[in-house]
């Protein structure tokens, strides 16, 4: 298995080919830094990951992402990196520092680019360098490299992908200068070649040089394929011992990384690059699985595959591989909920499906002091997650579900077109419980009656949430149906369909209704659809003259919602954008400010702005919201007897999976 091979770089030796990607994460901005990131790394090393690469370090004050993001400079003490490189060394895998200067990308006032043209996504303002200030941004990323050097770390990554300030000097649209560093191909490439010479001559020759290079830009003015490859083949003359490929610009308005986005999607791409030069490449984004790396490994698309969210997901990854164990990887489903989502939120990134990641001094598991007989009511998200987890530390659990599958929502989310990767999820759950010991009983009702016969020393309930029916005239009209109804597949919809709430679960039933399963799933079909230009002949690879696809349905589908906000509010920052843009494509209509007044044979009468309108349709389908499911909770507690409740039992406003799993992966550490 190539995944497997070892690979020498120098005096280097890589375990395996599995790579750890760089992630923002801002752990470092918790209480004891040094200490949660040296065992958030070192967890990975253990796992067996052949190569980390850290999130991101400035090597300039003006460089930072953000005010409290890290700087690798030469007055940073290297007591706050040796715990780290010390720990990945010592569980047997290499660590690199990412140097990253996030140009128009700083989400502050002081931020540089080559131009003074504000990024549509900052609402900052870059001042345009100076030759000086070049210069100084010269010096500044070799110092931090003999720094990294000195802590320890194996090597350095220079990020020049993702639209950040070395890709910005590379792209005609961000880099309009007419001096030696702007206009011709050779003038654009000169600052990172300069930073590769200058890391080069201050670092010791077995010191790695990782470049992230941008396979495809995605965005206007971007490089086309043969100057992406020519750029990769001047990089390896001026000393880059390995090429990483970074996939779009933070601005594109194509998704590269999300759920929808089909499995190595981008492997065209890499293989430009890898076709270009003799050193080793690596691949990235929507590489999830053991099968989808080893065949690119394989065909000869990469020498290494890069998985980031995935070792966030599962600190194991490698290992498990390594012990043929895949089926047993708890595998990243690309939904960012708790992890980019969290990043553009400014809080620390974790995983919905792992809320151990980044959490590793705080969610500690320890044997159960005292075994104890366990009911979980309820076998969705939370319920395993709970169930699993008390298993794990020696309790005995007994595991409840009324329906023939385990999954609750899961099970309907997963239905939902560019979402199958859910899949992935209740899949390992299902492993988990099993290898756990965790008593599953399917098609069975927990009575309270059952529950004290059987004598259980805890009860939790995990019997998550009930669709909320609104009061209005007409709402028991044969042509009104519940979302869980239609997602669930008992109830088939007709051409003419009008949803009431446009939260999540409102978006998402727009999408079953109108989208296509097979886009996010077949790589060309993608590509296609979202003006993605393959042979990379036009800049930024973006198809010219690009004429909008016709949605592959005739449906007439209308989202209604009460609030005169914009809809689609509570959708996830890193993904919300991507789904709203597929429903202004299939031409859903949206609708705010709804007052509804009646359901009847003529169709959804509603007012806006005090003017009625009647909409005929065939279906009416309510997304209007949902409401816990308690009803085991109530009787017991008549019983005088005192249940834990998690998940959308808890809580059940929008449908959160990252804290359902999270509530239920932290009862399951204190029962």
């Amino acid at each position: 298995m190539k995944l497997l091979e070892p690979f020498q770089f120098k005096s280097i030796t890589l375990r395996n080919r599995m790579v750890m990607g760089a992630m923002h994460t801002r752990i470092e901005t918790l209480d004891r830094p040094v200490e949660r990131m040296a065992a958030f790394f070192e967890a990975r090393a253990k796992g067996e990951a052949g190569l980390i690469l850290t999130g991101g370090f400035a090597p300039n004050a003006v460089g930072k992402m953000e005010a409290d993001a890290p700087v690798m400079d030469v007055n940073t003490p290297l007591e706050h990196h040796r715990p780290i490189t010390d720990a990945v060394h010592a569980a047997g895998s290499r660590i690199v520092m990412q140097l990253l200067h996030a140009g128009r990308y700083a989400k502050h006032d002081q931020c540089v680019a080559p131009s003074s043209i504000r990024a549509p996504i900052n609402r900052h303002t870059p001042r345009a360098m100076t030759i000086a200030d070049i210069q100084s941004t010269i010096e500044d990323f070799a110092a931090s490299a003999k720094r990294a050097q000195e802590a320890g770390y194996d090597g350095v990554e220079i990020m020049g992908s993702e639209g950040y300030l070395l890709n910005e000097f590379t792209c005609r649209a961000t880099n309009v200068r007419e001096d030696a560093y702007g206009g011709s191909f050779d003038n654009r490439i000169r600052l990172p070649l300069e930073i590769v010479h200058a890391i080069r001559a201050a670092t010791d020759p077995d010191f790695l040089i990782v470049f992230r290079i941008s396979s495809i830009d995605l965005v206007e003015g971007g490089m086309t394929g043969e100057e992406t490859a020519d750029y990769a083949q001047a990089l390896e003359r001026a000393g880059v011992d390995i090429l990483n490929t970074g996939i779009g610009w933070h601005e594109a308005a194509i998704p590269t990384i999300a759920q929808s986005v089909p499995r190595a999607a981008w492997a065209f791409a890499i293989r430009n690059i890898k076709q270009a030069v003799a050193i080793p490449v690596i691949a990235s984004n929507r590489i999830n699985t053991p099968e989808v790396a080893e065949t690119l490994l394989a065909d000869g698309t990469c020498d290494f595959v890069s998985m980031a969210r995935p070792f966030l997901a599962d600190p194991e990854f490698a290992k498990k591989v390594r012990l043929g164990q895949s089926d047993r990887i708890n595998t990243c489903i690309g939904c960012n909920q708790a992890c980019l989502d969290h990043i553009f939120t400014e809080r620390t990134a974790t995983c919905m499906v792992n809320p151990f990641a980044g959490r590793e001094l705080d969610l500690i598991v320890r044997p159960a002091a005292t075994r104890r007989r366990i009911a979980v009511v309820g076998g969705g998200a939370a319920g395993m997650a709970c169930a699993s987890q008390a298993a794990a530390r020696g309790h005995q659990v007994t595991l409840f579900e009324v329906q023939s599958r385990l999954g609750g929502q899961v099970n309907l989310a997963k239905a939902v077109p560019g979402k199958s990767e859910f899949n992935e999820m209740l899949r390992y759950f299902q492993f988990r419980l099993q290898d756990t010991g965790v008593e599953v009983r399917l098609n069975t009702q927990a009575s309270p009656e059952t529950l004290k016969q059987l004598g259980f020393d805890e009860i939790v309930i995990a019997t998550g949430v009930t669709p909320r029916v609104p009061q209005i005239e007409g709402i028991d009209h044969p042509s009104v149906v519940r979302y869980d109804e239609v997602l669930s597949g008992k109830v088939t919809v007709g051409q003419r369909v009008a949803i009431l709430g446009a939260g999540g679960i409102g978006f998402d039933m727009a999408e079953y209704l109108v989208g296509d399963e097979d886009a996010a799933r077949d790589p060309a079909r993608f590509l296609k659809d979202w003006g993605v230009d393959v042979s990379m002949a036009h800049p930024g690879g973006l198809s010219a003259g690009k004429t909008p696809s016709q949605p592959h349905t005739s449906r007439q589908v209308h989202l209604f919602q009460r609030k005169p906000d914009k809809p689609g509010a509570t959708l996830g920052k890193s993904t919300g954008w991507i789904l709203k843009a597929k429903l202004r494509k299939a031409q859903v209509t949206m609708v705010t400010g709804v007052q509804y007044e009646r359901i009847d044979d003529e169709g959804l009468h509603y007012m806006v702005q005090g003017q009625p309108h009647c909409l005929p349709v065939d279906q009416v389908v309510l997304c209007t919201g949902q409401e816990s499911n308690l009803s085991l909770m109530k009787a017991l507690k008549e019983d005088g007897i005192t249940a834990h409740a998690i998940g959308g039992a808890h809580i059940a406003s929008e449908l959160d999976a990252v804290r359902a799993i999270d509530e239920g992966t932290r009862l399951g550490l204190r029962l």
